[in-house]
């Protein structure tokens, strides 16, 4: 029990109040006055000192010893078992004759007042490869075009670009350095996919990293005959993510969500094209200077393992 603030007895308070009975031979109406007491209060304390010692000044909990309303055990298992049968609240109270506040106090404290508490989450998806180049995330985001600042910005609907289409960046990621490339598009065609995936093997190349596999979702463009060709000549080990599970995919989907806040909706640009143009320094920024939280808060480049000639050079 949690003595409220306005309480005139504490544990402290009654041992004080027994020792001024006991040991200093006060008379309870003193006391009782003394402490803003009655004198009935100063007569309890001191009998349950005398009878169970200092235990009998400690609080005490307020619930009755017997309910003969509680529900008894036998129903809080039906309860919970026609829960795990995916049963609402009202099937539950008129199934069993209980009230239906009843039912719910009862499931909340047993943790299945909700129905995705019956299935139990899926543990992360947490994998990293060995080295750079073992395996490359692809991904695409659609990007509305604009010729002047939308409602992100100026928050008026009616300003809208009307008519001005969508550009997709292409998006590339290490699995183990989580170093990241992205270059735009017009479309999301199998052959824009497969320009982007040979701008993004030179760049690694570059950084001397060579691919031996690619993971993808189940887009049409990375299930073209061109993709497919083009991967096979490139020696690379097509993998695609299970349809409808974008967290197979995990860090290319993080990549975008960092990309959308730290670049495409960072600031306010006065075009599309303004804001692909930020996008090679933004880049740059977050392979080559942003902290990354899987790196230990280091940037991705510092996994390359490149000698600082190499690093002045890139840089």
């Amino acid at each position: 029990m949690n003595t409220h603030k306005n309480a005139r007895l504490t544990p402290h308070g009654r041992a004080l109040l027994v020792h001024r009975v006991i040991k200093e031979g006060l008379r309870p109406e003193e006391v009782a006055q003394a402490q803003g007491i009655s004198v009935r209060t100063v007569y309890k304390w001191v009998r349950r000192y005398r009878e169970e010692g200092e235990s009998g000044l400690q609080n005490r909990s307020s619930r009755p010893r017997r309910c003969p309303h509680a529900v008894s055990d036998e129903v809080r298992e039906q309860l919970i078992e026609r829960r795990r049968q995916r049963q609402t609240y009202r099937q539950i109270a008129q199934r069993l004759g209980i009230g239906h506040s009843t039912v719910a106090r009862l499931l909340a404290r047993k943790g299945l007042n909700r129905l995705a508490a019956l299935e139990p989450a899926r543990p992360d998806n947490r994998y990293e490869h060995d080295a750079p180049g073992d395996l490359l995330h692809l991904d695409i985001k659609k990007l509305g075009r604009f010729a002047r600042p939308g409602h992100r910005v100026t928050g008026d609907r009616q300003q809208a670009t009307r008519g001005a289409g969508w550009e997709y960046v292409h998006i590339a990621i290490d699995d183990h350095s989580r170093m990241a490339f992205a270059t735009r598009y017009p479309d999301e065609t199998g052959w824009s996919a497969c320009y982007a995936l040979l701008e993004a093997v030179r760049y690694y190349r570059g950084l001397g990293i060579r691919f031996t596999r690619v993971l993808t979702d189940n887009g049409a463009c990375y299930r073209s005959r061109a993709f497919h060709r083009l991967c096979r000549r490139l020696g690379l080990k097509r993998k695609r993510t299970r349809p409808y599970t974008p967290r197979t995919n995990g860090k290319a989907e993080r990549f975008i969500q960092t990309a959308l806040r730290e670049w495409a909706y960072a600031r306010s640009y006065e075009s599309s094209e303004q804001r692909g143009q930020h996008l090679p320094a933004w880049l740059h920024q977050y392979n080559w200077h942003r902290p990354h939280a899987s790196l230990d808060y280091h940037p991705p480049v510092s996994r390359l393992g490149l000698s600082v000639n190499n690093l002045m050079g890139l840089h």
